[in-house]
């Protein structure tokens, strides 16, 4: 008995041997398989118009911090004793201070050392805490008690107050100063990698290497601490900020930079006192700090929604 093509179901017939387009939602899932999980990343990223904002003001604030030398009139020790407390001018764009240094090429050095401060504290904490948190929650035992001690202990001590005490006698020296941070600022964001590492120590490939006799802390290194990079990511942005808040908080106190070294805390600390005088002295540096902070800020949220399967507000990529 013939059978007629016709009544085929359309389950039946491949929509590409009879010359018609695939559907639209095969059409999205092969190009969403072709798409590597970063590039994926950059295009959710890229959505978020108040990260891209974020990242345009960051790399301005660095070049300016870089290129910003080369255009000053005069550097950041020079005195000009013929314009003392000056208001902003020609001569000296951003005004000067009340001992005559030229303001613009001083938020130009602040903003270098401010930079140069949190990207190394920032660093050093996101590596300090990734390491002794993942260690500590593979490892477990007695590592992980005196671990989980110290971490609780240094989260309920007066953080500010170790700050100060152990700066107080770094003469004002930003590498001291940048260690100091580190010291006291690693044990938060372990509390936070060592509980997300719970999980992932359970996991397949970290039972299939220890079975094939991987030592534990290469384990750590290789595929522990590499499967929560998204994480670091956002602690290393978050941290940068932290840190440029801790390191201004010190040295508006007196405890960080000292002249003849300058930062944006050292700054806005010595704008403060004369800020109804020389107000420009106070708002050129904390107009630097704000747009530096609020720019580290606006790009680690675009970070954390892109790097979140579940957020919707970096957009459909």
């Amino acid at each position: 008995m013939a059978t007629d093509s016709s009544s085929t179901p359309d389950s039946m017939v491949d929509p590409l041997e009879n010359g018609d387009n695939p559907p639209p939602v095969e059409v999205a899932a092969a190009e969403r398989k072709r798409l590597s999980k970063w590039r994926l990343y950059s295009r959710r990223f890229a959505r978020n118009r108040p990260a891209v904002a974020g990242v345009v003001i960051f790399v301005l604030l660095v070049a300016f911090a870089l290129l910003g030398s080369l255009f000053a009139k005069y550097d950041h020790v020079e005195l000009d004793f013929l314009a003392l407390s000056d208001p902003p001018s020609p001569e000296h764009w951003f005004g000067t201070n009340n001992a005559g240094n030229d303001l613009y090429a001083m938020v130009v050095v602040g903003l270098q050392r401010s930079l140069l401060i949190a990207v190394v504290v920032a660093t050093g904490t996101t590596i300090l805490s990734a390491v002794i948190g993942t260690a500590a929650a593979y490892f477990g035992g007695r590592i992980e008690r005196v671990s989980l001690f110290v971490i609780h202990f240094l989260m309920v001590a007066p953080t500010f107050l170790l700050l100060a005490m152990m700066s107080n006698d770094s003469g004002g020296d930003w590498k001291v100063i940048a260690l100091v941070l580190i010291l006291v600022s690693w044990f938060f964001q372990a509390r936070t990698i060592w509980t997300l590492s719970l999980s992932l120590r359970e996991r397949e490939f970290v039972h299939a290497a220890r079975y094939m006799g991987v030592p534990g802390l290469r384990i750590v290194m290789r595929h522990m601490i590499p499967n929560i990079g998204s994480l670091l990511v956002i602690n290393f942005t978050l941290g940068v900020v932290g840190a440029v808040m801790a390191e201004t908080g010190l040295s508006f106190l007196g405890f960080g930079v000292k002249l003849p070294d300058v930062s944006l805390g050292s700054l806005i600390g010595i704008g403060a006192s004369s800020i109804s005088s020389a107000p420009w002295m106070f708002y050129f540096p904390a107009a630097a700090l704000t747009l530096l902070t609020v720019s580290m800020a606006l790009i680690a949220d675009g970070l954390r929604d892109a790097l979140d399967p579940t957020s919707a507000a970096g957009g459909r990529a």
